[in-house]
Protein backbone atom coordinates (compact mmCIF):
# COMPACT_ATOMS: atom_id res chain seq x y z
CA UNK A 1 0.00 0.00 0.00
CA UNK A 2 1.82 3.35 -0.96
CA UNK A 3 1.39 6.58 0.51
CA UNK A 4 2.48 10.03 -0.56
CA UNK A 5 3.76 10.87 3.76
CA UNK A 6 7.51 9.84 4.07
CA UNK A 7 6.05 8.71 7.01
CA UNK A 8 4.15 6.68 6.40
CA UNK A 9 5.78 5.69 3.72
CA UNK A 10 8.89 3.97 5.82
CA UNK A 11 6.78 2.61 8.51
CA UNK A 12 5.24 0.38 6.03
CA UNK A 13 8.54 -0.24 4.36
CA UNK A 14 10.16 -1.23 7.43
CA UNK A 15 6.93 -3.56 8.86
CA UNK A 16 8.71 -6.75 7.47
CA UNK A 17 11.10 -6.15 9.50
CA UNK A 18 9.66 -5.70 12.44
CA UNK A 19 6.39 -7.64 12.93
CA UNK A 20 8.57 -10.89 13.32
CA UNK A 21 9.95 -9.58 16.44
CA UNK A 22 6.19 -7.83 17.74
CA UNK A 23 4.77 -10.54 17.28
CA UNK A 24 7.35 -12.49 19.94
CA UNK A 25 6.47 -9.09 22.27
CA UNK A 26 2.97 -9.51 22.02
CA UNK A 27 3.18 -13.80 22.50
CA UNK A 28 5.09 -13.12 25.60
CA UNK A 29 2.43 -10.99 27.16
CA UNK A 30 -0.22 -13.61 26.45
CA UNK A 31 -3.21 -11.49 26.43
CA UNK A 32 -6.49 -12.73 27.58
CA UNK A 33 -8.51 -13.52 24.79
CA UNK A 34 -11.73 -11.47 24.56
CA UNK A 35 -9.98 -8.41 26.85
CA UNK A 36 -10.47 -4.68 25.68
CA UNK A 37 -6.81 -3.17 25.02
CA UNK A 38 -5.61 0.31 24.71
CA UNK A 39 -2.85 0.91 21.92
CA UNK A 40 -1.45 5.04 22.47
CA UNK A 41 0.68 6.25 19.66
CA UNK A 42 -0.88 3.81 17.32
CA UNK A 43 0.34 5.17 14.02
CA UNK A 44 -1.17 3.72 11.32
CA UNK A 45 -2.46 0.92 12.98
CA UNK A 46 0.36 -2.21 12.48
CA UNK A 47 0.66 -2.92 16.02
CA UNK A 48 -3.13 -2.60 16.18
CA UNK A 49 -3.85 -4.97 13.60
CA UNK A 50 -1.25 -7.74 15.90
CA UNK A 51 -3.11 -7.00 19.06
CA UNK A 52 -6.30 -7.33 17.25
CA UNK A 53 -5.00 -11.19 16.62
CA UNK A 54 -4.20 -11.52 19.43
CA UNK A 55 -7.45 -11.14 21.66
CA UNK A 56 -9.12 -12.94 19.43
CA UNK A 57 -12.46 -12.16 17.45
CA UNK A 58 -14.20 -11.44 20.91
CA UNK A 59 -11.57 -8.78 22.02
CA UNK A 60 -10.97 -5.40 20.96
CA UNK A 61 -8.54 -2.91 20.13
CA UNK A 62 -8.58 1.25 20.74
CA UNK A 63 -5.84 2.71 18.77
CA UNK A 64 -5.03 6.54 19.93
CA UNK A 65 -2.82 8.99 18.28
CA UNK A 66 -2.46 12.98 17.67
CA UNK A 67 -1.83 12.81 14.22
CA UNK A 68 -5.40 12.55 11.86
CA UNK A 69 -3.81 11.94 9.06
CA UNK A 70 -1.72 8.22 10.17
CA UNK A 71 -5.35 7.62 11.82
CA UNK A 72 -7.23 8.14 8.61
CA UNK A 73 -4.46 5.70 7.05
CA UNK A 74 -4.95 3.25 10.20
CA UNK A 75 -8.43 3.15 9.43
CA UNK A 76 -8.35 2.86 5.81
CA UNK A 77 -5.30 -0.64 6.57
CA UNK A 78 -8.39 -1.71 9.35
CA UNK A 79 -11.07 -2.00 6.81
CA UNK A 80 -8.88 -3.66 4.48
CA UNK A 81 -8.55 -6.28 6.63
CA UNK A 82 -12.20 -6.90 7.47
CA UNK A 83 -11.55 -5.57 11.19
CA UNK A 84 -13.38 -2.49 11.68
CA UNK A 85 -15.76 -4.61 14.02
CA UNK A 86 -12.59 -4.96 16.14
CA UNK A 87 -10.46 -1.96 16.18
CA UNK A 88 -11.32 1.48 16.53
CA UNK A 89 -9.53 4.67 16.80
CA UNK A 90 -9.64 7.93 18.18
CA UNK A 91 -7.54 11.26 18.13
CA UNK A 92 -6.01 11.90 21.38
CA UNK A 93 -2.91 13.14 23.90
CA UNK A 94 -0.99 10.28 24.82
CA UNK A 95 -0.93 12.40 28.09
CA UNK A 96 -4.14 13.40 28.76
CA UNK A 97 -6.16 10.20 27.38
CA UNK A 98 -10.05 10.89 26.55
CA UNK A 99 -11.23 8.09 28.84
CA UNK A 100 -13.00 7.11 31.56
CA UNK A 101 -11.08 5.53 34.83
CA UNK A 102 -10.89 1.60 34.46
CA UNK A 103 -11.88 1.56 30.63
CA UNK A 104 -9.38 -0.87 29.55
CA UNK A 105 -8.04 -4.42 29.98
CA UNK A 106 -4.51 -3.33 29.39
CA UNK A 107 -2.58 -0.72 27.93
CA UNK A 108 0.23 -1.11 25.28
CA UNK A 109 2.48 1.82 23.78
CA UNK A 110 5.54 1.39 21.78
CA UNK A 111 8.22 3.64 19.96
CA UNK A 112 6.15 7.08 21.66
CA UNK A 113 6.36 9.08 24.68
CA UNK A 114 9.63 8.60 26.72
CA UNK A 115 11.34 7.39 23.95
CA UNK A 116 14.66 7.22 23.96
CA UNK A 117 14.35 9.61 26.63
CA UNK A 118 11.77 11.24 28.42
CA UNK A 119 9.85 11.63 31.94
CA UNK A 120 7.58 8.80 31.38
CA UNK A 121 6.30 8.80 35.38
CA UNK A 122 3.38 11.02 34.27
CA UNK A 123 2.64 9.09 31.24
CA UNK A 124 2.51 6.09 33.22
CA UNK A 125 0.02 7.05 36.00
CA UNK A 126 -2.08 8.33 32.90
CA UNK A 127 -2.06 4.92 31.35
CA UNK A 128 -2.85 3.22 35.04
CA UNK A 129 -6.02 5.43 35.64
CA UNK A 130 -7.48 4.10 32.22
CA UNK A 131 -6.69 0.48 33.11
CA UNK A 132 -8.70 -1.87 35.32
CA UNK A 133 -6.94 -3.15 38.70
CA UNK A 134 -4.82 -6.31 37.61
CA UNK A 135 -4.44 -4.98 34.03
CA UNK A 136 -0.98 -4.13 32.58
CA UNK A 137 0.65 -1.55 31.24
CA UNK A 138 3.64 -1.93 28.61
CA UNK A 139 6.28 0.33 27.06
CA UNK A 140 8.06 -0.91 24.22
CA UNK A 141 11.26 0.47 21.98
CA UNK A 142 13.59 -0.05 19.95
CA UNK A 143 16.65 -0.64 21.85
CA UNK A 144 19.89 -1.56 19.36
CA UNK A 145 20.84 -2.81 16.15
CA UNK A 146 23.51 -4.57 14.82
CA UNK A 147 23.17 -4.02 10.61
CA UNK A 148 26.53 -3.68 8.97
CA UNK A 149 28.46 -6.77 10.02
CA UNK A 150 31.88 -6.58 9.45
CA UNK A 151 32.17 -2.61 10.46
CA UNK A 152 31.92 -2.54 14.48
CA UNK A 153 33.40 0.71 15.25
CA UNK A 154 31.57 2.62 11.99
CA UNK A 155 28.62 1.34 13.38
CA UNK A 156 28.99 2.27 16.92
CA UNK A 157 30.35 5.62 15.44
CA UNK A 158 27.04 5.97 13.78
CA UNK A 159 24.68 4.86 16.47
CA UNK A 160 26.51 7.72 18.94
CA UNK A 161 25.26 10.49 16.43
CA UNK A 162 22.10 8.58 15.04
CA UNK A 163 19.66 10.90 13.81
CA UNK A 164 16.86 8.34 14.40
CA UNK A 165 16.98 9.75 17.86
CA UNK A 166 19.98 11.85 18.96
CA UNK A 167 17.81 14.75 18.87
CA UNK A 168 15.32 13.50 21.35
CA UNK A 169 18.27 12.39 23.79
CA UNK A 170 19.58 16.11 23.92
CA UNK A 171 19.75 17.78 27.27
CA UNK A 172 18.23 14.60 28.93
CA UNK A 173 19.19 12.79 32.24
CA UNK A 174 20.61 9.44 32.60
CA UNK A 175 17.65 8.92 34.36
CA UNK A 176 15.46 9.63 32.11
CA UNK A 177 16.36 7.00 29.46
CA UNK A 178 14.30 4.51 28.64
CA UNK A 179 16.79 1.88 29.71
CA UNK A 180 15.78 2.93 32.77
CA UNK A 181 12.03 2.70 32.48
CA UNK A 182 11.90 0.03 35.51
CA UNK A 183 12.17 3.01 38.54
CA UNK A 184 9.54 4.95 36.29
CA UNK A 185 7.37 2.08 35.90
CA UNK A 186 7.43 1.47 40.12
CA UNK A 187 7.36 5.70 40.53
CA UNK A 188 3.82 5.74 39.01
CA UNK A 189 2.62 2.89 41.34
CA UNK A 190 2.87 0.02 39.15
CA UNK A 191 3.53 -3.37 40.60
CA UNK A 192 5.38 -6.32 40.01
CA UNK A 193 7.88 -4.38 37.23
CA UNK A 194 9.56 -6.54 35.00
CA UNK A 195 11.59 -5.68 31.65
CA UNK A 196 12.19 -8.07 28.94
CA UNK A 197 14.60 -7.76 25.50
CA UNK A 198 13.56 -9.49 22.29
CA UNK A 199 15.95 -9.95 19.22
CA UNK A 200 15.16 -9.71 15.42
CA UNK A 201 17.23 -11.17 13.03
CA UNK A 202 17.50 -10.88 9.58
CA UNK A 203 19.97 -12.89 7.08
CA UNK A 204 20.42 -13.68 3.55
CA UNK A 205 18.90 -14.40 1.14
CA UNK A 206 15.95 -12.27 2.61
CA UNK A 207 12.13 -12.83 3.08
CA UNK A 208 9.94 -10.88 1.17
CA UNK A 209 9.99 -7.05 1.61
CA UNK A 210 13.38 -7.81 4.54
CA UNK A 211 15.70 -6.31 1.76
CA UNK A 212 13.56 -3.05 1.44
CA UNK A 213 12.79 -2.73 5.33
CA UNK A 214 16.57 -2.82 5.82
CA UNK A 215 17.54 -0.24 3.47
CA UNK A 216 14.78 1.82 4.38
CA UNK A 217 16.24 1.59 7.86
CA UNK A 218 19.50 2.63 7.01
CA UNK A 219 17.87 5.88 5.80
CA UNK A 220 15.92 6.56 8.94
CA UNK A 221 18.93 5.34 11.98
CA UNK A 222 21.40 7.49 9.32
CA UNK A 223 19.97 10.34 7.70
CA UNK A 224 23.06 13.17 7.25
CA UNK A 225 26.22 13.10 8.89
CA UNK A 226 25.86 15.74 11.93
CA UNK A 227 29.55 16.70 12.29
CA UNK A 228 32.72 17.79 10.10
CA UNK A 229 33.95 14.89 12.06
CA UNK A 230 31.92 12.57 10.99
CA UNK A 231 33.13 13.10 6.71
CA UNK A 232 34.89 10.11 6.62
CA UNK A 233 32.55 7.98 8.52
CA UNK A 234 29.37 9.15 6.30
CA UNK A 235 31.76 8.59 3.12
CA UNK A 236 32.04 4.89 3.91
CA UNK A 237 28.43 4.68 5.32
CA UNK A 238 27.23 5.58 2.28
CA UNK A 239 29.67 3.26 0.13
CA UNK A 240 28.14 0.36 2.09
CA UNK A 241 24.27 1.57 2.38
CA UNK A 242 23.09 3.03 -0.95
CA UNK A 243 21.52 0.57 -2.90
CA UNK A 244 23.08 1.59 -6.06
CA UNK A 245 26.55 1.02 -4.65
CA UNK A 246 28.54 -2.05 -6.29
CA UNK A 247 29.54 -2.47 -1.97
CA UNK A 248 26.11 -2.39 -0.75
CA UNK A 249 26.49 -4.32 2.21
CA UNK A 250 23.01 -5.98 1.97
CA UNK A 251 24.71 -7.63 -1.58
CA UNK A 252 27.32 -9.39 0.91
CA UNK A 253 27.13 -13.42 1.16
CA UNK A 254 25.77 -14.84 4.12
CA UNK A 255 24.81 -11.24 5.37
CA UNK A 256 23.33 -11.42 9.01
CA UNK A 257 21.97 -8.72 11.23
CA UNK A 258 19.31 -8.28 14.17
CA UNK A 259 17.75 -5.64 16.47
CA UNK A 260 16.31 -5.65 19.80
CA UNK A 261 13.33 -4.03 21.16
CA UNK A 262 12.67 -3.73 24.76
CA UNK A 263 9.29 -4.11 26.80
CA UNK A 264 8.81 -2.88 30.27
CA UNK A 265 5.29 -4.12 31.79
CA UNK A 266 3.70 -3.11 35.15
CA UNK A 267 0.50 -4.15 36.49
CA UNK A 268 -2.20 -1.50 37.92
CA UNK A 269 -2.73 -2.43 41.98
Amino acid sequence: MADSNPYIQSLMEANPLREPALRSVIQALQLLRGSHGLDVGCGIGLQALLLAEAVGPEGYVTGLDIDPELLAFAENLVAKAGLSGQITFREGDARHLPFHKNTFDWAWSADCVGYPAGELAPFLEELARVVKTEGSVVVLGWSSQQVLPGYPLLEARLNATCSGYAPFLQGKGPELHFARALQAFRDAGLRDVKAQTFVGEVQAPFEKGEREALASLFTMLWKEPTSAELSDDWTEYRRLSAPDSPDFILDTPGYYGFFTYTMVRGKVQ
